[in-house]
């Protein structure tokens, strides 16, 4: 398990370096943004000036290193538009973003296998059902469903507010009534991948001839269904769960412009158009940590679940 392990925190260090390179190259070759900071009606020689004050003339191998050691202490710079150490912005922001992604992913979770299993151990209607479920969400685009949301649960009914954001020390509910549009707005898709997933897998496993035998001795049906049944079918449903957190947590930005919410995708969204570099680069380091830590628990779960992943 150990070489398991380091073999998995290895390729997550490569991802991450290559990550934030390939970041800082692009930005530094496709974006020059000292005449924006400077104003239009600078001269040459305060625009000159700007840049080797913000280090743009060494070579872009040195400026990704000496970034890179300020990074690892934790020292992401400030924006050049605003002065706001990076740190703070993004520590404002992340939590809007989780809280979605996080919520919308368990929600997906949830109801994606209990469904995938109803299909799957029951058949008949309630696996035709799903199907055609699953069939109308993969084609409904979330920002259709966000703006139906909002028009019929916050400007008809007065159930919910349409927008904003309450962090959860300043009012617990407010937190949870804030989050209902947007999270029920991400998750009809993660819900029809992941019931689709559960009912294949679970599907697969009934046909086999353990699960036979176990059933032909009578076993009670919860003992089947969660002690056999859904541990067997857990690593692959883990893995598309891991990846809809990934895909939820990245495409947040358009149900954050929509509720008008500050996470991670509007600060994203506003630095790059103005190519706010550290900023931007803040954002992509802490991203990718979190998608390298997820993808590195599932792959370890996984193992735990099924030895023989840690083979391959």
């Amino acid at each position: 398990m150990l070489v398991y392990l380091a073999r998995r925190v290895g390729v997550a260090f490569v991802v991450l370096i290559a990550v934030t390179f390939l970041t800082f190259v692009m930005l530094h070759l496709l974006a020059d943004p000292v005449r924006e900071i400077v104003g239009r009606s600078a001269t040459p020689d305060q625009v000159a000036a700007k840049r080797a004050e913000l280090g743009l003339n060494d070579p872009i191998v040195s400026r990704y290193g000496s970034w890179l050691a300020d990074a690892s202490r934790g020292n992401l710079g400030t924006s050049w538009f605003t002065g706001i150490p990076v740190t703070e912005t993004i520590g404002s922001a992340l939590p809007v973003t989780v809280s979605v992604a996080l919520l919308a992913t368990a929600t997906s979770a949830a109801l994606g296998v209990l469904a995938g299993m109803a299909a799957a151990f029951r058949r008949g209607w309630i696996d035709k059902a799903l199907q055609t479920a699953t069939g109308v969400a993969f084609s409904v685009p979330a920002l259709w469903v966000a703006l139906l949301l909002v028009i019929v649960f916050a400007i008809r009914l007065h159930w919910l507010p349409a927008t904003g954001y309450t962090p959860f020390a300043q009012s617990p509910l407010g937190w949870a009534r804030s989050l209902v549009l947007p999270v029920i707005a991400l998750s009809l898709s993660p819900v029809a991948a992941i019931a689709n997933q559960t009912r294949s897998d679970v599907a697969t496993i009934m046909q086999q001839d353990f699960f036979r035998t176990l059933r032909s001795r009578g076993l009670p049906r919860r003992r089947l269904l969660f002690r056999h049944l859904l541990r067997n079918a857990a690593p692959k449903t883990l893995t598309i769960v891991g990846l809809q957190f990934i895909a939820l947590f990245g495409g947040t930005l358009v149900v954050e412009e929509i509720f008008a919410m500050p996470g991670l995708g509007i600060v994203t969204g506003s630095s790059a158009l103005r190519a706010d570099v550290p900023v931007v680069l803040g954002v992509v380091l802490v991203s990718t940590l979190l998608v390298v830590a997820v993808n590195l628990f599932v792959d370890l779960a996984v193992g735990w679940l099924d030895p023989k992943e840690r083979q391959h």
